[in-house]
């Protein structure tokens, strides 16, 4: 099941928070088809947020073809992003101990999110898949 998680602060409109969250539980296996998305009030309980921007984006999310509506039933994950979650084991093994490296190094979060947005950046430029 996924949580959502607000940050009023990151100037990222909320639906587009739900959108990106719901789609990285996607890519990392958290969320598969099939799967339940929590309802808008069990959303709206948890964030404090309005529900029409829960319900905003589910339906981008069903406009992309990632989930569907049924009605009185809720919305439900149609196809998952990305490898399975056992791809990824090994890759968040290392990463893990990247970031304690890195903690060490004394960088803080927005330190490390540059540092990583730039090797990304590098490594993987937009557009290239």
């Amino acid at each position: 099941m996924v949580e959502y998680r607000i940050d009023r602060r990151s100037g990222v409109a909320t639906y587009v928070q739900i959108v990106q969250q719901t789609k990285q539980a996607l890519r990392l296996g958290v969320l598969e088809p099939g799967d339940k998305l929590p309802t808008a009030r069990e959303v709206v309980e948890a964030t404090a947020i309005n529900p029409n921007t829960v319900l905003k984006a589910y339906r981008e999310l069903e406009r992309e073809g990632l989930v569907e509506a049924r009605r009185g039933l809720g919305t439900f994950v149609r196809r998952s992003l990305g490898a399975t979650p056992a791809d990824h084991t090994a890759l968040r093994s290392k990463l893990t101990v990247w970031l304690d490296e890195a903690r060490k190094e004394g960088l803080e979060r927005e330190d490390i999110s540059a540092l990583f947005a730039s090797a990304l950046d590098e490594k993987c430029p937009e557009g290239e898949r």
